[in-house]
């Protein structure tokens, strides 16, 4: 069934397709239909970040920017939704197109730019959401807002958010923003993290209820420099960190159509780019900090790798879109028969 909406879907451009299938998703939820096409959610429950998941295999940030499908989305079976990235105030986003498929690789670039109709719009959402599962809310800043300003953003996010989060998720690895990855390294990262943390404590205080902070790192950093960002997200005492973005690298995809277009590249050419970071991140983290695994998971085999290279949980995204709703169960089922 999944197969033929998705060659129907695929006539369509990326960013049209996108929107057909979850106005699709919302529609088919909203008259009890999801059922017909989709299984029970796995029960594999697992505690990470203290937060106890019903499965392992969760929604990566990016496909409800505005929680505007958290219900439908809730309802194939996922773990756990990440909903955003949000900034303070809604924007536009780049100019479209900006969403291009590579089918040949199970791939997609986007150059999406943050597109969001705001924090509060997506606050209201969570809100009225009837969903009673694992909400993460990606939040970032504005393109308008400096870098030098860009904590404002964060810590502006992480106050609206707060109270309807289950965990929040600081989006520092887009490379779809200018300047945004820039966030990721020395000085600029250590103050960033340690006003999110001071924020955290205080709002946990005033909320009665301690929502922890993830951070998300792309996949174009050598060793050294991934090792320096989790020893940095250790020191303030982060919660989790997720690994990893989209990636600026071409090579798996050179020569294909769209192989040239701006952007961020995920699916299967970033697989291995996102497993050896979750290695190197074991590594360095040694247990202390537990990693959300993300990037080219389109079958059970490659989120068993993540997991065996020291991710707790995973994320699907690309491959959701390729492989349909099939592949939450697939995953689930192998993580849980794999431990």
């Amino acid at each position: 069934m999944y197969s033929l909406a998705r060659s129907i879907l695929f006539q369509f451009s990326g960013e049209t397709a996108h929107e057909l299938a979850l106005d699709g998703l919302n529609a088919a939820h909203n008259v009890g239909a999801l059922s017909l096409f989709t299984k029970k959610a796995v029960q594999a429950p697992v505690e990470v970040m203290g937060i106890r998941f019903p499965n392992s295999v969760g929604l990566a940030a990016g496909l409800d920017k505005n929680a505007d499908h958290l219900d439908a989305l809730g309802a194939l079976g996922f773990g756990f939704v990440e909903v955003g990235t949000v900034t303070p105030k809604p924007q536009p986003g780049n100019d479209k197109p900006r969403l291009f498929r590579i089918p040949e690789k199970e791939a997609i670039i986007n150059r999406m730019g943050f597109n969001n109709k705001g924090v509060h719009h997506l606050v209201e959402q969570v809100k009225r959401s009837k969903f009673q599962g694992i909400v993460g809310i990606n939040i970032g800043k504005n393109l308008t807002t400096s870098v030098e300003d860009a904590e404002k953003d964060y810590l502006y996010c992480l106050k609206e958010v707060y109270p309807h989060a289950d965990y929040v998720t600081v989006n520092i690895s887009s490379p779809n923003t200018p300047g945004l990855r820039n966030l990721q390294f020395g000085e600029t990262l250590e103050e960033l993290l340690r006003a999110l943390k001071e924020e955290q404590l205080r709002l946990a205080e005033q909320h009665k209820r301690y929502v922890p902070i993830a951070v998300k790192i792309a996949p174009d950093m050598d060793d050294d420099e991934v090792r320096m960002v989790a020893e940095n997200i250790r020191n303030q005492k982060m919660d989790a960190v997720i690994a990893t973005n989209t990636t600026l690298e071409r090579e798996a995809v050179k020569g294909l159509k769209n192989a040239d277009e701006a952007g961020g590249l995920s699916g299967k050419p970033v697989r291995d780019k996102s497993t050896h970071v979750i290695k190197v991140l074991a590594e360095t983290l040694q247990g202390e900090l537990p990693i959300i695994g993300v990037g080219g998971i389109d079958c059970a085999e490659a989120a068993k790798e993540k997991i065996a290279a020291g991710a707790s949980l995973v994320q699907v995204y690309t491959g959701f879109i390729y492989q349909g709703p099939k592949l939450i169960h697939e995953v689930a089922e192998a993580i849980a028969a794999a431990k």
